[in-house]
């Protein structure tokens, strides 16, 4: 995992009480992160995806600083918070180009590399995956969240931990049982098995 500054939850403490120069700090701080996560999740996205990594995380951050209503809490929660904007903002992107395709082809997206449900033909469907995704949130927000941030944002057991106020265990539990509805719910035949997401 990257190094980071020591004093990120100072700053998003800061941003959150309106201080500008806080904000342009944690994201110089943290853009290296953002744009390795973009890229991580864009190398799972359908080959020749038009949406490149600088400009996934460029979106990311357009939409972050507008962010005036957020509490930061620490880095973690930095981090599930830009995994629900990557997630929001690849989904447009795939509505957008279905829509102007109008052909039915859907943007595809493997789950191998997060260890999560190794579908048939290890790829899902980004759209399916989303209504999967708020489907489980209608009945367990935790799990969809949990599913959400690990897919997304690539946190890690402890991070979501952080962000959800619940033990690494009782994450990786829901992450397991998460990963495991999805299977089902998206058609796959196989799990991938690992300890560690």
């Amino acid at each position: 995992m990257a190094e980071v500054d020591p004093d990120v939850t100072g700053l998003l403490r800061a941003w959150t009480a309106g201080d500008l120069e806080a904000r342009d700090r944690v994201m110089e701080v943290l853009y290296r992160e953002l744009r390795r996560r973009a890229a991580a999740h864009l190398r799972r996205e359908r080959a020749g995806h038009s949406l490149q990594p600088t400009a996934l995380a460029h979106e990311a951050y357009l939409r972050l600083i507008d962010q005036r209503l957020v509490v930061w809490q620490n880095r973690a929660h930095f981090l599930a918070v830009v995994s629900q904007m990557m997630r929001r903002i690849l989904v447009d992107h795939a509505r957008a180009r279905l829509a102007a395709k109008r052909s039915g082809r859907w943007a595809r997206v493997t789950l191998s590399n997060i260890d999560a449900a190794a579908i048939a033909s290890d790829r899902v469907d980004l759209l399916d995956l989303d209504a999967a995704l708020n489907r489980l949130a209608t009945f367990d927000a935790r799990k969809s969240r949990i599913a959400e941030m690990r897919f997304f944002g690539g946190l890690s057991l402890e991070e979501m931990g952080q962000v959800l106020d619940v033990s690494p265990k009782t994450v990786e539990r829901d992450w397991q049982a998460a990963r495991a509805w999805l299977f089902k719910t998206l058609g796959g035949s196989a799990v991938q098995q690992r300890d560690d997401p």
